[in-house]
């Protein structure tokens, strides 16, 4: 992960709590240590996000109680040679 993606995820780790407390269920996008919006899916939050913010600078995270909701990790950008 970038380090630009590592700040975005540090943030949600860190407000872990209170982001589950407003936004339980909901998927949020987060660019510079900000919620920048909440949506019902990925998909939407990833296509207001692309059009907002540069590929790789932003976090797309559901929000849940359950741990396994974060352990996924992708990519915006594959570079193969």
């Amino acid at each position: 992960m970038n380090s630009i993606l590592n700040r975005q995820f540090e943030y949600f780790l860190s407000h872990r709590a209170e982001l589950l407390e407003r936004y339980n269920g909901r998927v949020v996008v987060i660019h510079d240590q900000e919620v920048e919006g909440d949506f019902d899916s990925e998909i939407e939050a990833l296509k207001a996000a692309s059009k907002k913010f540069e590929d790789g600078t932003f976090l797309v995270q559901r929000i849940a109680p359950e741990s396994d909701s974060f352990t996924q990790t992708f990519h915006s950008r594959v570079l193969i040679h």
